[in-house]
């Protein structure tokens, strides 16, 4: 009915193509049209959810975001002014409320540890080098060993310390010793040592009143946690524990910070969980620890090629027969010599 036609030849009916399914569908096959381009709306959001999905951290991209974001972190917290007035008044304030709440012991711990001269001084040094080792040992450690988790758990440490520049604008805060008529120690400049960025020579280079909040607790407690909840050895966690803790007896002995202070840190590190939780939609320790598809290990060389296919062109090599039992193959010989006999 208007696909075929019928033509008599020799007594017998063939069936030929139609001149409308000819016109219709010339010799050669129709190719399959293409699916329709996806359109901007699933474009973006196509692109938001791979910038959702964790992925292989690169080192070099890695190390550039990291001297960048602390660069402009200094820059932006030693750009906050100096507000000596309203930082001195927010101290008396915060140190009138812990004396009320019967929580103001910072001046009792300050000189409890500077009458022991070895502990105060190493102190100090902690408090000036440990604040930037551990947190770099901790990122290269998730980098290398958690790499599905990396970018989670560092999203954590950057929105932790962005939200911190904000508490240093709207609070100027003096440290305690800094503070007017109060009995502090600046336990650096007493013991000549090398532990603070706001003492000594080195107080024209830092913002003397960015104390609230810590980050000597944001980032500490950050590492902390990071290691309680990934590590697998038991001692390992422990001192992921100890070393938040530790801190905050630095803090408070070298008369650095009041220990509210370290409450306004702790406030802003669950504001940056907070922000990977809601962008990744989980918890960074329960992203896989692998990022999906990627080798956990390098090849080798000799590895790497054993994986590939072998080219069309190379005739692939006759398998070796698989060795027989000793009875089987013996029984296999005799006959055969048999069979050599006239």
């Amino acid at each position: 009915m208007g696909e075929t036609q019928v033509t008599a030849q020799e007594g017998r009916s063939t069936a030929g193509s139609s001149p409308i399914a000819a016109e219709a569908a010339p010799g050669t096959a129709a190719a399959p049209s293409a699916p329709p381009p996806a359109s901007g709306k699933s474009g973006r959001l196509s692109r938001l959810r791979s910038l959702r999905t964790p992925g292989r951290p690169r080192l070099w991209f890695e190390i550039l975001l990291i001297a960048v974001s602390y660069w402009l972190y200094s820059l932006v917290r030693n750009a906050v002014p100096e507000q000596k007035a309203a930082a001195l008044r927010n101290a008396d304030w915060i140190w009138s409320a812990e004396k009320s709440l019967g929580l103001a012991f910072e001046e009792s711990v300050n000189h409890a540890v500077n009458s022991v001269t070895w502990l105060i001084v190493s102190m100090n040094y902690y408090y000036a080098t440990l604040h930037f080792v551990v947190t770099i040992g901790v990122l290269v450690w998730l980098f290398r060993r958690h790499p599905g988790r990396y970018a989670a758990t560092r999203l954590v440490l950057f929105a932790t310390t962005a939200v911190a520049l904000l508490g240093y604008y709207l609070y100027p805060l003096a440290p305690p010793r800094l503070m007017n008529g109060a009995n502090f120690i600046d336990t650096v400049l007493v013991h000549e040592t090398w532990g603070s960025m706001a003492s000594g020579n080195f107080k024209n280079m830092s913002n003397q009143y960015a104390a609230m909040p810590s980050m000597h607790i944001g980032w500490s407690l950050w590492c902390g946690l990071t290691i309680f909840a990934l590590a697998s050895a038991p001692w390992a966690k422990i001192l992921g524990l100890l070393y938040p803790t530790l801190t905050l007896v630095v803090i408070v002995a070298t008369a650095n910070h009041f220990w509210l202070d370290a409450v306004g840190g702790m406030a802003c590190l669950a504001f940056g969980y907070a922000v990977s939780r809601v962008w990744y939609g989980s918890l960074p320790h329960r992203l896989p620890k692998w990022v999906p598809g990627a080798a956990k290990g390098r090849l080798t060389g000799l590895r790497a090629a054993a994986r590939l296919p072998r080219p069309a062109s190379e005739p692939e090599a006759e398998p070796k027969p698989e060795p027989k039992p000793g009875a089987e193959a013996e029984r296999e010989a005799t006959g055969a010599a048999g069979a050599r006999r006239p």
